[in-house]
């Protein structure tokens, strides 16, 4: 008598574990279908051309390939040492090339700062490329020639990667399949050069590339802003190849005791995937080689 109880009480529960079960997996169904009836629901409310960016975004993404290239706190103790034999030949050339430009010195105002006149500040880059357009070209050509990259890759926060944001808004800069944005906070004078896979340089004499990339915002030749940028860009379609990008730093602008010493942050974006670096460079160094990324693009039917 008790095994017929004892085996009645299995079969019971176990037909009552039976029908919980059934009732979880037909909620989790029917949850499972209104999310995608909500799912299609938006969509055909979106715009027919969100879509089709999106589409065409997620499309580049999988089409292409980016490879990052050595950074220096990734090298080991004798290739560091290596770097730093390199790096010495930078500078030597640096300063056998006389490339430094002369510190210039903005007197101290009243408390509420006023920008100076265009008339008193002559633009004097183009006098001084036009004098030193060979050896800068010299210097950039054996900074090019460096396979690593000084920059140390960081995690920003959203408030930082909103005030990058904001900058470039505020300057009309860009946005493209390719886009490489340098910031500083202060009045020095920066200048970004990114070596291409065509063999150009794009940089403040050389605005665009005949492979689609342009300089379309460079700050701080005079000292007017304090949270300056700059912007180099591939808006629709970026060669295949390797990139460059080496930091300059052209001048310095005495201006509200503004110091020798400047950090940076750059901002690396290819087909939608974004990477940070930062850097510190001080008036009178080489031209630094910050980092470099190699865009593939594989074979259709791979």
């Amino acid at each position: 008598m008790d095994e017929k109880i004892l085996l009645g009480s299995i079969i019971a529960g176990g037909s009552a574990l039976f029908f919980i079960v059934l009732y979880l997996v037909n909620r989790f169904r029917k949850r499972r279908e209104l999310r995608q009836q909500l799912k299609l629901r938006n969509a055909s409310r979106a715009p027919l051309s969100s879509m089709r960016s999106q589409r065409s975004d997620r499309g580049n993404a999988r089409r292409h390939i980016v490879s990052r290239g050595l950074q220096l706190d990734q090298l080991s103790g004798s290739a560091q040492d290596a770097y730093q034999q390199r790096q010495q030949r930078r500078v030597a050339q640096y300063s056998d090339l006389q490339l430094v430009m002369d510190e210039i010195f903005i007197p101290e105002r009243d408390a509420v700062e006023t920008e100076p006149e265009e008339e008193e500040m002559p633009d004097d880059r183009s006098t001084w490329i036009a004098e030193n357009e060979d050896n800068l070209n010299a210097h950039a050509n054996l900074v090019a020639q460096e396979e690593v990259g000084t920059g140390i890759s960081v995690r920003v926060s959203q408030d930082e990667d909103r005030e990058l944001m904001e900058r470039l808004a505020r300057e009309g800069g860009k946005s493209g399949v390719v886009q490489i944005s340098l910031a500083w906070d202060d009045y020095n004078d920066l200048d970004m050069h990114v070596f291409c896979p065509s063999g150009e340089r794009i940089y403040f004499n050389n605005r665009k590339s005949n492979c689609g990339g342009e300089l379309d915002v460079d700050m701080n030749v005079r000292p007017k802003s304090k949270k300056p940028i700059e912007n180099v860009v591939w808006t629709d379609e970026a060669p295949d190849g390797e990139y460059k990008i080496g930091v300059h730093f052209y001048k310095h602008h005495r201006k509200r005791r503004t110091k020798r010493t400047c950090q940076f942050r750059l901002r690396v974006v290819t087909y939608g995937q974004a990477k940070e670096y930062s850097g510190e460079l001080t008036h009178g160094d080489p031209m630094s080689m910050i980092t470099s990324f190699v865009l593939i693009k594989p074979d259709e039917e791979e």
